[in-house]
């Protein structure tokens, strides 16, 4: 038995039999609840630390037993049981399932923003004369086919389009929505503050502007297919080879005899000319020297005929509609003001257009939202606009005929679900948007929502030649026929006074 001697002041208390006692603790061994219980003489704590044992429950020959499988001790790590350390998966299975957290008849708060064709809201009257509204578009058949795949119940909330998408980021990380589904891009920005699950919308952008028909009138525009020099040089030959053809055939052809040397070489020149645009004249070369030069007026023919038939369909096809600018390049090279460039505002666009253009001025246009790109441009308030490709492409295909897309796209990107940072059923959103992918919906999708013809079946849109074009060339001609004309009068008239004094 271990005595303690009593005492007024607690640190005067010991053990009389202190040794005994320790050796006594030294020799105590036995599992605890928690593990090993054993101590030592040169710790101030138990000997072992916490140590648990998993089991597994599996079927044995007399029913269900739960076995020993794993170990856990001080090593902070499940470790193999040393007996039995087969375990058995559900299924009678040793291969471990894989799963995620069920999403079956959960409530979500889902906010989508309005914008065409990702989501539209349509009026709809049903059998009973009530009308409400319905929303259609790529979004809401996405989640159609969420649903259908995961059973969750949606709660949707149409988020006006007065909104910005920075304030569609803000909404989730405060709560409002649980997710939210929209043309949404993934930038390093926002993926600091929430989680975006994989690209449910490959993008890019592209600039819009103006289709703007040619608005000054070019009386020489069908000259311009051959240089001014060009021009000097087969005027020079027609003339020439006109005083070489006077002069060689004068003699020995009828259709230059019996003229005056002014008239014979008039006649010369129009069987040059005749001969260079490819009309043929009204009499025939007689000599051999004649001949020759026929043959090489016709080589000229050839060649500067087709060269420009060729580029006087090239210009007028240019002339026909001008854009303002080529594409991006010239943006950032300063061809246009950077104050009639429309951008809007707290967007992924805005981002870009700072940190690729402007080097962090903000000089552009600000648009509130995607609606006030095509008012500003039909109004003239801007130039050109950038935006995303998918909206763009629907909009000038569909909607706004008079608007159309120049350059290519850039800066390429993914549009996400926007969704908590850890939130639970991520994993599993995630897989479901893959499968999608996979099985060719979200193909199916844009096909259905993004290919709009409306625009290009249009009969309003002309693809023939303008007068305005060709309105030079007729003006010549009115001079020739007036020319004629006056020609004919004084022949006439010259014919008249001979018989008179005849």
């Amino acid at each position: 038995c271990i005595s303690i001697a009593d005492s007024s002041f607690c640190f005067d208390r010991y053990f009389i039999n202190g040794d005994k006692f320790i050796n006594a603790l030294s020799a105590t061994v036995f599992l605890g609840v928690s593990g090993l219980v054993q101590f030592s003489v040169n710790v101030t704590d138990r000997k072992y630390g916490i140590y648990y044992v998993a089991k597994n429950v599996q079927y044995v020959t007399d029913g269900i037993e739960a076995i020993p499988v794993l170990v856990w001790s001080n090593s902070n790590s499940w470790t193999k049981y040393t007996h039995t350390s087969v375990i058995l998966w559900p299924g009678n299975t040793l291969i471990p399932p894989t799963d995620y957290p069920s999403i079956s008849n959960v409530k979500l708060k889902i906010g989508v923003f309005e914008v065409h064709p990702f989501t539209m809201t349509q009026n709809i009257i049903d059998n009973s004369g009530q009308n409400y509204k319905k929303i259609i578009g790529y979004i809401p058949d996405l989640i159609d086919l969420l649903v259908n795949r995961m059973g969750f119940i949606p709660q949707i909330t149409v988020v006006p389009g007065n909104s910005t998408y920075n304030s569609l980021v803000d909404a989730v990380v405060n709560g409002v929505f649980d997710i939210v589904v929209a043309d949404l891009t993934v930038t390093s920005a926002r993926s600091e503050r929430v989680s975006f699950s994989s690209s449910i919308f490959d993008n890019s952008l592209r600039v819009i502007t103006r289709k703007r028909l040619t608005d000054s009138m070019d009386l020489m525009a069908f000259l311009k297919p051959l240089s001014v020099k060009l021009w000097m040089v087969l005027l020079a030959a027609t003339i020439c080879t006109g005083f070489l053809i006077c002069l060689y055939e004068r003699k020995d052809n009828e259709a230059l005899q019996n003229r005056s040397i002014i008239g014979s070489i008039a006649m010369s020149i129009w069987y040059s000319f005749g001969n260079v645009v490819g009309y043929g004249v009204d009499f025939d070369v007689r000599t051999a020297a004649g001949r020759l030069i026929t043959a090489s007026l016709y080589m000229l023919s050839l060649v500067i005929i087709a060269t420009y038939t060729a580029n006087l369909a090239s210009d007028l096809m240019v002339l026909k509609t001008k854009d303002i600018i080529s594409g991006i390049d010239d943006i950032k090279n300063g061809k246009l003001s950077y104050s009639r460039v429309g951008i809007v505002i707290n967007s992924s666009i805005e981002d870009y257009y700072l940190r690729e253009i402007s080097g962090g001025i903000r000089n552009f246009y600000s648009l509130m939202t995607e609606k006030h790109i095509y008012t500003s441009l039909l109004n003239n308030i801007i130039d050109v606009a950038i935006m995303d490709s998918g909206v763009l492409e629907y909009a000038t295909s569909t909607i706004y005929c008079n608007l159309t897309l120049v350059g290519t796209g850039f800066d390429r990107s993914i549009f996400g679900i926007a969704m908590p940072k850890q939130w639970l059923y991520e994993e599993a959103l995630d897989f479901n948007i893959l499968s999608l992918r996979e099985s060719g919906e979200l193909d199916n999708l844009r096909i259905k929502w993004f290919q709009g013809s409306a625009c290009s079946d249009s009969p309003d849109v002309s693809t023939s030649m303008s007068i305005e074009s060709t309105s030079g060339l007729f003006i010549i001609f009115i001079i020739l026929l007036i020319l004629s004309l006056l020609l004919y009068i004084w022949e006439k008239r010259h014919y008249r006074e001979i018989i008179f004094v005849h």
